[in-house]
């Protein structure tokens, strides 16, 4: 069970980072302000340093405070992970810019209540993964409006040669928001799987092995490089025609959420701010220019994120249950 887990756990974590590229790079390449080979390079370098340097506070708020971790089997986790994994491809293949981190909390609750009963989720912890999700989005509204207000104001009758600036500067800002990502995300994996391993009997307490941290680093890393091309084409050219002032604030205050988020154990979704990030940033600059029907879409997407892999996680978990 625990070579499955770890398996599977990598699975999800290659297709986040595969998945969630498109967050990262989508504004620099669509803005042509960088190569698309390059952009997905330097991200999956930055995604594979940032476990490494900003703590493990995310792994915890998953692996330890979410659910009792004690009564829980590894099956459940399996069938949680796999759960998240499907949604993850079929959103992919529509080309929905969905939540990883809704389907993977989703199918944490649904199998995990279909194993132990409700008694084996931690209120305390739902109720902190909940409100960081509730609010990222808002935040990244509230923060891509007000960032770009204030680039507009410092700009302010330059010559056109400031986007120069703005392009080049991208290699920085697409640096920082690759970093709040691969802090934010791949912590998810760790806290998963370092949850397994104290379900299995493997640890005694909650604590996250450094091959743990090696090998979701690596496997988010590799996901990204190869990037989800057509979940880049929607968030880089259905909300808003972005320019290189556009991805430059996006970049900035998206990297701000995530990364706070990330420090304060926040399991927040990088689509959900990246999106609304986006969309702040439109506003600020012409707001009739914003596609605002698109919200509809990624709406859907994510309110059926969490109760659909919730339900395929509790079923899933009930065949493999009646396989053993």
């Amino acid at each position: 069970m625990i070579f499955v887990l770890l398996a599977l756990a990598l699975i999800f974590d290659f297709l986040n980072g595969f998945h969630d590229s498109s967050n990262v790079v989508a504004t620099p390449i669509s803005s042509n302000s960088m190569r698309p080979r390059l952009a997905l390079l330097l991200a999956a370098v930055a995604h594979f340093v940032a476990p490494f340097l900003f703590g493990v506070a995310v792994a915890t708020t998953i692996g330890e405070d979410l659910l009792n971790v004690d009564v829980l089997p590894v099956s459940a986790i399996n069938a949680a992970l796999a759960a998240a994994i499907v949604w993850n491809l079929i959103t992919w293949y529509v080309g929905i810019p969905s939540s990883s981190s809704h389907a993977l909390v989703g199918g944490l609750v649904g199998a995990a209540v279909v194993a132990e009963g409700v008694d084996a989720i931690n209120p305390s912890g739902m109720l902190r993964v909940v409100t960081a999700l509730l609010l990222s989005p808002l935040l990244g509204l509230a923060f891509g409006y007000l960032t770009m207000r204030v680039v507009l104001l410092a700009v302010r009758g330059s010559a056109p040669s400031v986007n120069t600036f703005f392009k080049r500067s991208q290699v920085f800002t697409l640096t920082g928001l690759s970093l709040s990502h691969g802090t934010n995300d791949a912590q998810k994996t760790m806290g998963v799987i370092t949850m397994g391993l104290v379900a299995a009997g493997v640890l005694d307490t909650f604590a996250v092995p450094l091959w743990v941290i090696f090998l979701s680093a690596s496997a988010i890393a590799l996901g990204t490089f190869f990037g989800g091309w057509r979940l880049i084409r929607t968030l880089g050219g259905k909300i808003y025609r972005i320019r290189p002032v556009h991805a430059f604030s996006s970049q900035v205050s998206g990297a701000s959420v995530i990364f706070g988020a990330a420090l304060l154990g926040g399991p927040v979704s990088t689509t959900q701010v990246m999106s609304s990030s986006i969309m702040g940033v439109g506003a600020a600059d012409r707001i009739k220019m914003v596609r605002w029907g698109i919200l509809r879409e990624f709406g859907t997407a994510w309110a059926l994120t969490i109760p659909v892999t919730a339900v395929l996680a509790g079923v899933i978990y009930l065949l493999i249950s009646a396989i053993d």
